[in-house]
């Protein structure tokens, strides 16, 4: 069984950063996609960005330019560096895997995913 465990939230001002880090265990699939999510209590959970096994990445727009999604060197790390940050990214923001990915960059689409991680909270104060 897959587990995934975020890290690294916390609470910042406007315009600061943050990295998120997700680790998953007995993850070793070779065609897999990783993706982050958040969501806000009372509304629909949102996809921020996904990163397949070939590199190929997807961000939402509304994130584009100031969230960049990686990989560690070792594969089943996935990581989120969030710049120039404002209130209304404050969510709880989950870490998500499909072992088996054939949407390529993936969607960000909470269907397409088997595994989630317990989330991690991130507030950004004005």
């Amino acid at each position: 069984q897959v587990q995934l465990v975020e890290s690294g939230g916390g609470s910042v001002q406007a315009g600061g950063s943050l990295k998120l880090s997700c680790v998953a265990s007995r993850f070793t699939y070779m065609a897999y996609c990783l993706a982050w999510f958040r969501q806000v209590p009372g509304k629909e959970r949102e996809g921020v960005a996904g990163i397949d096994s070939d590199g190929g990445t997807r961000y939402a727009k509304s994130v584009e330019g100031r969230f960049t999604i990686s990989q560690g060197n070792a594969k089943n790390q996935v990581f989120l560096q969030m710049d120039n940050l404002r209130p209304e990214d404050t969510a709880m923001y989950y870490c998500a895997a499909q072992p088996y990915c054939s949407i390529r960059p993936p969607y960000l689409m909470d269907l397409h995913y088997d595994y989630w991680g317990r989330g991690t909270q991130v507030t950004v104060s004005s």
